[in-house]
């Protein structure tokens, strides 16, 4: 054999070799999450997280009144809680998690940096991540750090940072992204496509001095999703939309900031592209809406946030055969806490911990609401607080319909049937549901046209 034939044989084989290579797929490379066309694909669907990196606060005299002034998030734990989740998913070990929005506290940078870091574990344990902003995320003029009783101002990201910051978690990887939003496709399976949609408004944050709580699909973003929507057609995979603000209404008394401005647009568009599952965020309850028109149904699971009670994240499952099938787990940060080997007995005991905080929390921002009326005495003012609490409580973890002749017999409910009208009284009246609904679980046949 001469030494051109040998040659020849040689570069034949390295281009056979690297074909070989460029398609056999890294045991921790997000391919390794596609299933098999007739099995199950898993999702953990986790939601405002509020990260705040450890070296941003000492926990001292300021970032306790941060805490004292806030609206239920356990940010004194929020490292550790992030730390139990993703022993969690380690344990558990789910194809894709699905984070959709406000994942830092107020935009820092250093947060994102950090948060990234753990994500990054997280995929390395075989678990593909995808991610997208929130209205706390980006140019967030609120960014702070806490030490002794101040607060100063730190960096927060803009959207170039945040992919940057994100790339592996969606951005890099992503079939199609939207030109003029942080908006992209991903396609994890090939029956199954995920549209993470961008709904922030963060452009004025700076002229307006704080971070804008509405969201928004433009025109252009909408005719990107029906492009999706048809190359998704194409190869006959079925889209999913996840997005941080809500579609439909989950509270009918509070949806300005939190429902999506043109949602009815939004919905339109969704059922044209056959999109009938959206998972949200944003408004910290877990809550199911549906809507239905032309034997057509959309439902918007909004789960809620983790880093408040009672820190529990999504379950979703799809398989063709069965559709989706979606339940709630809340973090087991009492595990964790043993096998680590941690001390703290708000850890070891984080059940009862967290539920306690979050009533007392709960307990005093109704109150202080309360006095700022004027037109109660204290004692009516303590009952009305406590019963609004418990109420808080039950509608948060999405079982809004527990305890209902209980509370509905307690002196500061009937106090508040009887008050004037309010905001206040409106909203403590939609927490309480007689419905036999579970806001906790859904099914959905995967037959649905």
């Amino acid at each position: 054999m001469n030494i051109r034939k040998i040659s020849l044989i040689l570069i034949i084989s390295l281009i056979a070799i690297c074909i070989v290579s460029c398609n056999t797929r890294d045991a921790n490379s997000k391919e390794t999450s596609v299933c098999k066309c007739n099995e199950c694909i898993s999702f953990f669907v986790a939601t405002d997280i509020h990260y705040l990196a450890p070296e941003l606060t000492d926990k001292g005299e300021a970032f306790q009144k941060f805490m004292r002034y806030g609206d239920g998030k356990q940010l004194n734990y929020i490292d550790e809680i992030v730390e139990a989740f993703i022993y969690d998913i380690k344990v558990k070990r789910p194809d894709i998690l699905i984070i959709s929005g406000d994942l830092t506290n107020n935009g820092e940078k250093e947060s994102h940096i950090e948060l990234a870091k753990k994500l990054k574990r997280i995929e390395k344990a075989g678990t593909s991540v995808y991610v997208i902003p929130g209205n706390h995320d980006l140019k967030n003029p609120w960014a702070r750090s806490f030490k002794g009783n101040e607060n100063f101002k730190v960096d927060t990201i803009t959207k170039r940072d945040f992919v940057k910051i994100y790339g592996d978690f969606g951005y890099d990887e992503a079939i199609s992204r939207d030109k003029g939003s942080l908006s992209y496709l991903a396609s994890p399976t090939k029956h199954l496509w995920i549209l993470m949609l961008d709904t922030t408004k963060y452009k004025d944050n700076m002229i307006l001095g704080f971070p804008e709580t509405c969201g928004y699909l433009s025109e252009e973003t909408f005719e990107w999703i029906e492009e999706c929507s048809n190359m998704a057609k194409k190869e006959n995979a079925k889209l999913i939309a996840v997005m941080h603000h809500s579609l439909l209404d989950h509270c009918q008394v509070i949806t300005k900031g939190f429902t999506l401005e043109n949602n009815s647009t939004a919905v339109e568009v969704f059922q044209n592209c056959d999109i009938d599952l959206v998972l949200t965020g944003h408004i910290h309850i877990q809550d199911i809406s549906t809507y239905e028109k032309d034997e057509k149904s959309i439902y918007d699971i909004a789960t809620s946030a983790l880093c408040v009670y009672p820190q529990q994240y999504g379950v979703l499952n799809y398989s063709l055969k069965n559709g989706y099938d979606y339940n709630t787990c809340r973090v087991d940060i009492e595990n964790w806490a043993n096998k680590k080997g941690i001390q703290d007995e708000n850890l070891l005991n984080f059940k009862s911990y967290s539920k306690e905080a979050f009533m007392e929390q709960s307990y005093h921002n109704f109150y202080d609401k309360l006095l700022q009326m004027g037109k109660y005495t204290d004692e009516e003012m303590q009952k009305i607080s406590k019963t609004l609490a418990m109420l808080n409580l039950n509608y948060y973890s999405g079982v809004k319909n527990t305890n209902v002749d209980e509370i509905k017999n307690t002196e500061g409910y009937k106090l508040l049937k009887k008050a004037p009208p309010s905001l206040l009284k409106d909203y403590g009246i939609h927490m309480l549901c007689e419905k036999k609904t579970d806001n906790n679980k859904l099914h959905i046949p995967n037959h649905q046209k």
